[in-house]
């Protein structure tokens, strides 16, 4: 019975199978190897859409609600809290269920294959501070795996899953750094065989990146730090900054929303010296422009990663809003979460009780492995390693198929 590998990211999902010996990834969007881990909720047509199909229709400003980077709830409160999505009541684990199922149903029309197992990538750590949520992360997504239509469901650590999927003999150290998470394996390969050595793994991704990034250029345009004026009395008082580190956090966004806190924010523009500030952020919570400011601080950062400085464009919260994000500015920003990253690729290797010397390669993985911060932390730390860039989107997925067939004999 044939066994669908599943990469469920943060940020992006992958599927795909063993096909005579090699991956085959299946298209879940024509043409794209990857589909977005988004959904939107189309109030109007009362239907759900998956994918770029569910960004497209936020970027267009359709009447409905909007999420991403699901997988971080997972074993935290958030995820069991039962809420309104549009005419039913669901947690978070069953609307994960349901984008996990969509995935299931796409591969199986594309394959003309059932699929009821399932191997499935997961984080060396959900949650790298706490083991009650770490275990409790895996509970609530084999839930949502089984919600989803698979009777049988493995699990496989992402970096080991890439190591499998990796050519080149010797010792190779895999950084993988995705959305929400960056894991860390150490193996040596010899004679197309691969042998795990040691996994590591911290509870920091491009997410994180993003967060600090929108907190320091793009929320304070919305009044953070700014001052209010007290309704009783002369003095000022700071906005709260809870609300603009949930409008920072991709996958708190969407639940920003509501009347009350809009009161509360038009009130803030009438009592601030600054009151343009609070009117902006009125102006997000109105129109629910919270991922387009998501989506402007992600797009800043990929260009001040490249040889020219960023710009954060907030066109679509005021029109001509913009705020420069110069290269070192970000690196420097940047550099507190890159040392703890290299502090963890270089812990896998003592804990292995290996030599750092003994690293022939450190291969890449996962889209925020391209960050340039990362790498040069990383590489500093492993200067007789040669760093190699894999298939850092599907590099983890081709390990999966690879796996998949014997999994349910192995794991």
């Amino acid at each position: 019975m044939a066994v669908l590998a599943i990469d469920f990211g943060t940020s992006n999902t992958a599927a795909g199978v063993c096909v005579n010996g090699a991956p085959y990834l299946i298209p879940l969007e024509p043409g794209e190897a990857t589909l977005p881990t988004a959904v939107f909720l189309d109030f109007a047509a009362r239907k759900t859409l998956y994918g770029r199909r569910a960004a497209r229709a936020m970027i267009a400003g359709n009447d409905g609600r909007f999420m991403r980077s699901l997988k971080s709830v997972l074993g935290t409160p958030l995820a069991r809290e039962k809420r309104q999505f549009m005419n039913e009541k669901l947690t978070l684990i069953e609307v994960i269920a349901r984008f996990l199922q969509e995935i299931r149903i796409r591969a199986e029309t594309a394959t003309y294959q059932t699929y009821d197992r399932a191997l499935s990538g997961r984080p060396v750590r959900f949650h790298s501070s706490s083991e009650e949520r770490d275990a409790q992360a895996l509970v609530d997504l084999t839930e949502a795996y089984h919600l989803a239509g698979f009777t049988d469901v493995a699990f496989l650590p992402e970096p080991e899953a890439a190591a499998l999927a990796v050519g080149g003999e010797g010792r190779n150290l895999i950084v993988d750094i995705g959305g929400g998470t960056s894991d860390f394996t150490l193996c040596d390969r010899q004679g197309g065989e691969t042998r795990i050595i040691a996994s590591r793994g911290v509870r920091i991704g491009g997410t994180d990146f993003d967060k600090a990034i929108s907190l320091s250029h793009a929320m304070p345009l919305l009044g953070y730090g700014a001052q209010i004026g007290n309704e009783l009395g002369a003095g000022h008082h700071t906005a709260p900054r809870s609300l603009f580190r949930d409008l920072a956090t991709w996958e708190k966004i969407t639940f920003v929303y509501g009347a009350p806190l809009l009161r509360d924010v038009r009130r803030w523009e009438r009592l601030a010296p600054q009151p343009d500030l609070f009117a902006r952020l009125g102006e997000v919570l109105e129109m629910h422009l919270g991922h387009d400011v998501a989506y402007a601080v992600e797009a800043g950062k990929i260009a001040a990663n490249g040889a020219e400085d960023g710009t954060i464009s907030l066109d679509t919260v005021e029109r001509g809003l913009a705020v420069p994000l110069p290269r070192d500015v970000m690196q420097a920003e940047l550099a507190d979460f890159a040392d703890q990253v290299a502090s963890h690729a270089v812990q896998t290797v003592t804990d292995a009780g290996c030599d750092l010397t003994s690293v022939d390669r450190i291969v890449y993985v996962g889209g925020s492995s391209l960050m340039s911060v990362i790498r040069d932390r990383v590489e500093a730390r492993f200067p007789n390693a040669a760093p190699e860039t894999s298939e850092v989107f599907t590099a983890v997925v081709d390990g999966l198929t690879l796996a998949a067939e014997t999994a349910f004999e192995r794991l």
